[in-house]
């Protein structure tokens, strides 16, 4: 049964990466950008998109979550970001850490070189748990403290995250925008190279460890962790038809312990235990007051 059901998974279509890809082109969709170097600045770059997508890439058409945060935070009108925050606590309650599994872009970016065939790295839990802290102090200190504190002489204040740490902007942003303008490329300092530095570290970290921007440095992951325990759209199991196999813990790529907790906050429902479990024992999907149903109830709920 178990072989049956194995290659029944490897012929299944793979749906997330499908669903990463529809969304990086549809957030990123200004092809004539790239081609002349320039920003979209059409009516949508208005409106936030749920990931990490740097305004500054030339086929963005919307705006980065975490920009208009810092923006609306440390701007001359000091405006409380309402509108952002709300938004984000929608695609939280909705979705959680699904957006982080599904949408993406900078996720695929991390997903596709972590198939590059060299041998992995594990990190140890004693450095790995402290250190899935970090992307929380990230969001807390560069990402609100800062631009709402430290303020220039000017009356508005940096964008700490998007200068000196998001490596989705320089990828998205710097990058492009160097390569399509000699003059760009004559300005770049210091502070492009530490950049550079920051970005080339995260994608060689991603060929050896699964993900690590989203489990250490990210303030949107650990933003929409916060939700996950009680978003509309999340992951059950049937305790009952587990067989103990942990095949679904062996290929997550946040290493969550699925038996023990698989709605914790490092859950990015991008599906890779359900799609593993020999006994069909996970299902996936949208539920309002299923709390307590198995596995094989709550799916025919939803």
């Amino acid at each position: 049964m178990f072989g049956v059901h194995r290659d029944r998974v490897k012929r299944r279509p793979p749906l997330q990466r499908i669903v990463q890809l529809c969304s990086a082109v549809l957030f990123n969709g200004y092809a004539l950008g790239f081609r002349k170097g320039k920003i979209f600045t059409g009516r949508s770059k208005a409106v936030c998109v749920p990931v990490l997508n740097c305004y500054s890439c030339p086929g963005a058409l919307g705006s980065c979550p975490i920009g208009a945060l810092q923006t609306s935070l440390g701007g001359a009108g000091r405006r409380f970001p309402f509108y952002v925050l709300g938004l984000l606590m929608l695609f939280g309650i909705v979705l959680g850490r699904a957006v982080c599994g599904l949408l993406c872009p900078f996720g695929l970016v991390q997903d596709l070189l972590h198939k590059i065939p060299v041998p992995k790295l594990k990190v140890p839990p004693a450095l790995d748990r402290p250190a899935r802290y970090l992307k929380y102090a990230v969001l807390l200190v560069l990402v609100v403290l800062l631009p709402a504190l430290a303020v220039t002489g000017a009356g508005v204040a940096v964008p700490y995250f998007c200068k000196y740490l998001c490596p989705a902007g320089t990828l998205e942003g710097g990058i492009p925008l160097m390569l399509a303008d000699p003059a760009l490329r004559g300005l770049a300092g210091a502070l492009f190279n530490w950049k550079a530095l920051v970005l080339l570290v995260i994608l060689a970290a991603s060929a050896l460890i699964h993900r690590p921007f989203c489990k250490y440095l990210c303030p949107l992951g650990a933003f929409y962790s916060l939700f996950n325990r009680f978003s509309f759209y999340r992951m059950e199991l049937d305790k009952s038809a587990c067989v103990g196999c942990k095949q679904c813990e062996r290929s997550c790529p946040m290493d969550v312990e699925v038996t023990k907790n698989i709605n914790g906050g490092e859950c990015i429902r991008c599906g890779k235990c359900k799609a593993v479990c020999p006994t069909g024992a996970i299902a996936s999907g949208f539920a309002f007051g299923v709390k307590g149903k198995s596995a094989n109830d709550w799916r025919k709920s939803v």
